[in-house]
């Protein structure tokens, strides 16, 4: 589904739809808003669009990887508690960085876990 709007200077823009009738874009941020809960829920939801499948599956790929990662950090006495604590404002940054590429409408692949996503959103 698309649907047709008008910029400013008068040129036309098409705007896909979602098969849950969300612009692809709100779609795409959405799928970052909760981490594994909203990646997991546009997977399970979404059927159709590959823009919205591909961030819903990044955004799974790369939340169970941070908390994981969190996970052991938090287990290693001292320097992994160090390093939990520098992981946490880097993950809130990616965090943000993630959903405005996915409202600018842009596949933003992260290293490794974007291709991954991009092969099983197909």
């Amino acid at each position: 589904m698309t649907e047709e709007e008008r910029t400013e200077d008068g040129a036309q823009k098409t705007k896909n739809k979602t098969s849950m009738d969300l612009d692809e874009n709100v779609a795409g941020l959405l799928c970052y808003l909760l981490g594994i809960i909203t990646g997991v829920i546009f997977l399970v939801l979404e059927k159709e669009n590959r823009f919205v499948r591909f961030h819903a599956m990044q955004s799974t790929f790369i939340f169970v990887v941070l908390f994981v990662l969190n996970v052991i950090l938090t287990a290693v006495p001292v320097i992994g508690w160090v390093f939990s604590l520098l992981l946490a404002p880097l993950s809130f940054i990616l965090w943000l960085v993630l959903m405005w590429q996915a409202y600018k409408g842009n596949w933003f692949k992260l290293p490794v876990l974007g291709d991954m996503a991009e092969e099983k959103s197909k």
